[in-house]
């Protein structure tokens, strides 16, 4: 029977479940990616797995995201890192080697292989044939204790690409256009797979810009084939041998299907502060600017830097504008420096700055209130970017590079006609400067149990999970809108990263970006814990599991939300946290802050999926339903995924929780 590439992928690694949209399935995972803004985490849920060894082909920690070390508290966390990794058997990726995506692309990934990463752009690595799917940190550590993951099936969605880009137009604009049809929620439990004549002409980065930002529709992954683009890719890499071709059936169907001429797009950017919220350049151009950052896992091929360089080379940049750039791995500065861009980039004007996430994390390069920062990277969520009141544009290195030259947004088409330049034709070395210096690759078992991760005092334990209890009644603290995200949740930025394997104290920055005052009220209703109300799409964005675990450790004990983002609805489950969605969504309108809310016996969901809800306030009585599978409930009943398997009490040599496969 046909079959697209994705059913091809998940059913090469399924262990169980039915591949039908909306069951839950279980797949084998061969690799698994974490980094240092959710990978402390991991490695102390690790610890409380008990695991000895890391049971996949490939494993690798990254330090990426938390660089800015303005006190011990980073430094710490990056030794913590280095030896957990060391104990558990892990790669390890120094601070400055790159960013985890592109230098896992780079490095580890292989076609045909599945990817669990803590890290909602882990899809990327679907540019090269993967079936790579971000998870919470909490899904990662059982992946690399050997058991499989859990989710729903998705729906493939086929999006047909013909005809050649434009110049001026890269593949940032493909999913700007994706985003500009379908906004952020269109993706929602489908696997988005890319086909058709179109393909020839993007080059495995590209694709990788593309399957990127696939998170930012809510997609479950992207995937791409397996072809001469992908080998052309590996052999640069010095890694042909690890090529294997990969494709749809020619008479494949899909679910749902779409289609791109590529030829008929032009420049677009995503105006704040939504991904989903694209227009075409020429519609805002003139829009004053104070920054342009070229970089981060959404552009981070060399073409996407060396672009930039042709179009500033022997130009400065407009006083008023900082221009910033962040080599996303030490192999592209290397290949950047060998070329002269460096050159290049600096006499224009450009602040060069180590290869790492930095100002998509908000770590570094924050904008001033009420300028307008344009960017390479993949989201612009209020106050991603470490300014709260912040005004950050996506787009393209081309419309990043020509407005920087201009201090206004421009549209690159026109800047090339004012200044009556060609279109580059870059010249890109035959193969990538390939290092690996920076990559600890794992100890020998018996060295292994030699080394005890060394924790700094700002590491602190999990919190203890109490059970589901038999009754809730409890205030709603917070009432929030559509498209709430875990950034908006659990905040980015310089202030709140340091504190992420510091539980207690990270708790205190929680909703902080929505409502200064949550943590202390929270506090103040410990005994009954609290509800949060959402909108559509509640808890869009990063996989941070923070964002599930400092609410619940501050007493969330649900969330009635019209709909949830799939990372983290799992997360919440993972953690405890109960998601309930309105029955009918019209029942949002009749709930309002502090109004006190009661469910009996919320341990029904094991037999039902809809429960009542008594707005005691208003004396009104709406209903709620679940979408948990029978394992998610009984996590939620025994208060995480961590507790369950306490509970299950199935020794390992090491006692406690097992760490591998029942």
């Amino acid at each position: 029977m046909s079959a697209n590439l994705a059913r091809k992928l998940i059913e090469s690694h399924l262990v169980s479940g039915a591949m039908t949209p909306g069951a839950e399935i279980a797949i084998r995972i061969d690799q698994t990616l974490t980094q240092d803004a959710t990978g402390t985490l991991v490695m102390q849920e690790l610890e409380a797995l008990n695991l000895e060894r890391a049971r996949t082909e490939v494993s690798v920690q990254y330090v990426d995201h938390n660089l800015l070390q303005t006190d011990e508290k980073n430094a710490e966390d990056h030794e913590y890192l280095r030896t957990a990794a060391q104990h558990f058997g892990l790669w390890f990726s120094k601070a400055g080697n790159g960013v985890s995506h592109p230098t896992h692309m780079q490095r580890f990934g292989i076609p045909g292989k599945t990817l669990a990463g803590s890290d909602s752009h882990t899809p990327a690595a679907g540019a090269l044939g993967m079936l790579a799917i971000g998870v919470g940190g909490l899904e990662v550590a059982l992946a690399i204790s050997g058991r499989p993951l859990h989710l729903r099936m998705p729906e493939v969605w086929g999006v047909r690409l013909e005809g050649e880009l434009p110049q001026w137009c890269s593949a940032k604009d493909v999913i700007l256009e994706m985003l500009r049809r379908h906004g952020v929620s269109g993706g929602i439990n489908r696997i988005i797979e890319y086909h058709g004549p179109g393909l020839s002409t993007l080059s495995a980065m590209d694709r990788h810009v593309i399957a990127n930002m696939g998170a930012e529709l809510g997609a479950t992954t992207t995937v791409f084939p397996s072809d001469a683009a992908v080998q052309a890719f590996l052999r640069e890499e010095g890694r042909e041998h690890d090529w294997v071709e990969l494709a749809a059936d020619a008479d494949a169907g899909y679910d749902v299907e779409d289609s791109i001429d590529l030829s008929t797009l032009e420049p677009l950017i995503a105006k704040p502060s939504s991904p989903g919220n694209v227009v075409p350049v020429r519609e805002v151009a003139g829009t004053v600017i104070a920054q342009a950052v070229i970089g981060s896992s959404a552009n981070p091929g060399l073409r996407d830097f060396a672009i930039v360089a042709a179009m500033v080379a022997g130009r400065q940049t407009v006083p008023q504008v900082s221009f910033d750039v962040n080599p996303t791995s030490r192999e592209i500065l290397i290949d950047l420096t060998a070329m002269g861009a460096v050159t290049d980039l600096v006499a224009a004007g450009a602040r060069i700055h180590q290869a790492g996430c930095l100002g998509c994390i908000g770590m570094g390069q924050a904008p001033a209130v009420g300028r307008n920062s344009l960017r390479t990277m993949p989201r612009n969520f209020p106050g991603r970017s470490g300014t709260k009141e912040d005004s950050v544009w996506l787009c393209s290195p081309e419309t990043a590079a020509a407005s920087a030259l201009t201090g206004v947004i421009t549209d690159p088409r026109e800047w090339a006609r004012t200044v009556r330049m060609d279109y580059p034709k870059l010249d890109l070395p035959a193969r990538a400067a390939i290092n690996t210096m920076m990559l600890v690759a794992p100890l020998d078992p018996e060295q292994a149990r030699q080394v005890r991760p060394v924790k700094g005092p700002n590491i602190s334990s999990l919190p203890p999970l109490a059970p589901l209890p038999d009754r809730i009644e409890a205030p709603v603290l917070l009432k929030v809108g559509d498209n709430i995200s875990t950034d908006e949740i659990s905040p980015a930025g310089a202030r709140a990263l340091p504190f992420r394997s510091n539980i207690p104290k990270l708790a205190m920055f929680t909703f902080t970006q929505i409502d200064e005052t949550y943590p202390e009220r929270a506090q103040r209703v410990s005994e009954s814990g609290h509800l949060i109300v959402g909108g559509e799409n509640y808890g869009q964005g990063s996989s941070r599991e923070h964002a599930a675990i400092t609410p619940r450790y501050l007493g969330l004990r649900a969330v009635i939300a019209k709909s949830f983002a799939r990372i983290h609805w799992q997360n919440l489950a993972n953690f405890g946290v109960l998601a309930l969605e309105f029955a009918d969504p019209a029942d949002y309108d009749g709930i309002d802050r502090d109004d006190f809310l009661r469910i009996d016996d919320p341990g029904e969901i094991a037999h039902r999926t809809t429960l009542q809800v008594l707005n005691m306030s208003k004396e009104t009585t709406f209903t709620v339903r679940h979408r948990l599978s029978p394992r998610q409930v009984q996590d939620i009943l025994a208060g995480g995924l961590i507790p369950r398997l306490a509970q299950r009490a199935e020794p390992t040599r090491k006692g406690g929780v097992p760490c591998c496969p029942a």
